[in-house]
């Protein structure tokens, strides 16, 4: 810091640093002018460049941060700054007319999917982020299942619209197809390429036009006017045709508006106020039953400052929200990237960070005692989750919904460069994990090496640098393997008994089961109608956890198994037999079982989507045959060819480098996991010998 100023009387510190303005007194503004927000999109559509004029227009730093020049206030970390990528979700908090926007910045890499999960739980709002001349991407439509999954209220931000091949219409019959979405088309492009200057806000008939005359300004300063005969007859055409779509697509979406009109302005629904007509546009928002969608050039410095008044205009307030909670910390601090401001105390409807929570991770929800929680629940179950209601008891609160982890992919094993380290390298791993429940690390029973398991190469790249780094141990790393899944072929039966002598005390357990393939991926055991009534308590638990264990690794290389049912058919306990002696009877049985159903391996296969120019076409094509790859389709796009694939994730080791290689470094491309799916009998075959030679 450069300077700290202590305020005692108002008990607020205002910190200065080197590019930020000092921030003002956190002090608690009124919860209907809160926004808690989120930026989510593909990677490259400009989620941190969008972030970052955010800052400088709403006067929180003092120069534009720039991605390329590894500058950025959210992107701290060393790793992002380096690969000019987001890896972990990075909150600020500023203010913009009355209101304050507390803003998480997402990732937008595949391997990091899980920030944007864990953020979008936990906010009111999130803003949409499209390359206008790429429309919906492959990561777009995954964080859009994230939002909708969560009931996020979106607004979408067409970015990019200097570009050459920039397409409004495209990219707006992108939302509606692969989003299943509907876009509310609020502004209309003034220009196009690099002659686009600004746009035409439909709900007040203004121009607004950034001219950038001076290198000084960065697009903080820009002209409003109002549209006048004078104007390029294209574009008045253009603008009255777009308002009175916009006029009719919203009566449309709500009731409300569509009775104004035919009561008051039945003679000229163009008369409507803009006021009205902002009013029936947050409705529909708020009620998901359209996205509004603006478009600018955050790199250029246009159209920012509209979406600033966008997110507060139609995005929800906390208690519209009812995420009404009630935390007691030791310490709160207000984010603003790797940057904290401690405050006394922080009301409901705001975003704060809190320290000291040593067995906290990821979905927890933080009461103030085991009743309140209990409550929580409670109340949770009878309103439906919508959270407690003004005038409640202060130690209620909610419980949110908690964070699906994904299944990692990728594993390797991770060594310390001594064993004086391992203590060190395993309170690193530990410490990572809480951070990052998307990595996993276990140990190997036979070998006792440590595996470390994400959710790809970059995913795992990261993390060994950030040990090194941030712990100052130098590891190393096996081979990287892919995570594959095992199932079964055909249906079986077996039974099996265990007798064991311990000391003077006798343990014997008989089970019949029967396995049998299932289409879900998920693993079941279920009891039959008679042993459902007569099993006791603690023996079908033993029973459950015997079943379960075994599904942790299949007969054929030890990886989990997916799409098996159990029936458990009877089972029979001799008095005095531990539990422990009972599931290792049905994990025995059940081992029989899955071997005699015969194997299967299952392998994930990846969503692939390449953009490359038609000349480094038939290379792409080449490389992907090679790769075991299936071509799905191959769309134009402008200039170039969008090639959409299957690929096995085993093939796709290093692509990243190839692909460069083969087109001059002019193609991006864009993983996403589609399914596992069973490997052929010539591949299987060749797995099985070479993990054989590895065992």
């Amino acid at each position: 810091y450069k300077n700290i100023l202590i305020h005692a009387a108002w008990n607020y510190v205002i910190y200065t640093f080197y590019d930020i303005k000092s921030l003002r007194a956190v002090l608690n503004p009124d919860i209907s002018k809160i926004r808690n927000i989120g930026i989510m999109a593909h990677i490259d559509a400009g989620k941190t460049t969008t972030t970052e004029r955010m800052l400088y227009y709403s006067g929180y730093t003092r120069a534009l941060g720039d991605v390329d020049d590894g500058d950025t206030v959210t992107d701290f970390m060393a790793q992002e700054r380096e690969r000019g990528i987001t890896i972990q979700s990075a909150a600020v908090t500023f203010d913009w007319k009355s209101h304050r926007i507390n803003l998480i910045d997402t990732p937008g890499h595949v391997d990091f999917t899980l920030e944007v999960e864990r953020a979008l739980r936990v906010l009111d709002g999130a803003v949409a982020v499209f390359d206008s001349s790429a429309g919906v991407e492959a990561q777009t439509l995954t964080v859009w299942r994230q939002a909708e999954k969560h009931h996020i209220p979106c607004v979408c931000f067409l970015n990019k619209m200097d570009k050459p091949t920039a397409d409004l219409n495209f990219s707006l019959e992108s939302i509606r197809l692969k989003l299943k979405a509907t876009p509310v088309l609020l502004q209309i492009p003034i220009g196009s390429g690099k002659n686009f200057t600004g746009v035409v806000d439909l709900l007040t008939n203004q121009k607004l036009t950034w001219n950038l005359t001076s290198t000084q300004d960065n697009g903080r300063t820009f002209e409003a006017k109002s549209l006048g005969q004078s104007e390029d007859p294209e574009l008045l055409e253009a603008a009255d045709e777009a308002r009175t779509a916009l006029i009719e697509q919203v009566a449309d979406l709500d009731d409300e508006f569509a009775e104004l009109l035919l009561t008051d302005f039945s003679d000229n629904f163009e008369a409507v106020p803009a006021k009205k007509l902002q009013e029936a546009v947050r409705r529909v928002t708020l009620a998901r039953k359209g996205v509004p969608v603006l478009c600018g050039s955050s790199l250029k410095n246009k159209g920012v400052q509209p979406l600033l008044d966008a997110i507060t205009a139609y995005l929800p307030a906390p208690n519209e929200r009812h995420h009404d909670l009630v935390e007691r910390m030791s310490r709160l601090l207000v984010p603003f990237a790797d940057q904290q401001v401690e405050i006394p105390s922080m009301s409901a409807g705001n975003i704060a960070l809190t320290v000291g929570l040593k067995q906290t991770v990821t979905g927890d929800t933080i009461v103030s005692s085991k009743a309140s929680a209990a409550a929580a629940a409670r109340r949770a179950q009878s309103d439906g989750g919508m959270g407690m209601k003004r005038g409640d008891q202060a130690d209620i609160g909610i419980v949110l919904s908690g964070v699906e982890v994904p299944d990692p992919v990728f594993f390797c094993t991770i060594e310390p460069p001594t064993m004086a380290k391992q203590a060190d390298l395993e309170n690193a791993l530990n410490c990572l994990q809480r951070e990052d429940p998307s990595l996993k690390v276990r140990v190997d029973p036979d070998s006792g090496q440590t595996i470390l398991c994400g959710m790809g190469e970059l995913h795992i790249d990261i993390i060994h640098d950030r040990i090194r780094r941030e712990y100052g141990i130098e590891t190393h790393l096996g081979p990287l393997q892919v995570a594959y899944r095992e199932t079964i072929l055909q249906e079986a039966s077996t039974a099996d008994t265990l007798d064991r002598t311990i000391g003077d005390r006798r343990h014997a357990a008989s089970v019949d089961l029967t396995v049998r393939p299932v289409d879900f991926a998920s693993c079941e055991v279920a009891f039959t109608e008679e042993l459902q009534v007569q099993i006791q308590p603690e023996t079908k638990e033993a029973v459950e956890n015997g079943v379960q264990s075994s599904y942790l690794q299949g007969p054929l290389l030890g990886y989990p198994v997916w799409g098996v049912s159990c029936l458990i058919h009877s089972v029979s306990v001799e008095p005095g037999t531990s539990p422990a002696m009972v599931s290792a009877c049905v994990s025995r049985c059940m081992l029989k079982a899955l071997r005699l159903a015969g194997g299967q391996v299952l392998e994930p296969v990846m969503s692939l989507e390449v953009t490359v120019g038609e000349e480094h076409l038939s290379s792409v094509l080449g490389d992907l045959a090679q790769r075991r790859g299936t071509v799905r389709e191959i769309q134009s796009r402008h200039d170039n060819k969008v090639l959409l694939a299957t690929v096995p994730l085993a093939e796709m080791m290093g692509y990243s480098t190839v692909l460069r290689t083969v087109t001059s470094g002019n193609a991006t491309f864009s993983l996403e996991l589609d399914a596992y799916e069973a490997m052929n009998p010539h591949d299987q075959s060749a797995l099985l010998k070479r993990m054989s030679g590895l065992m």
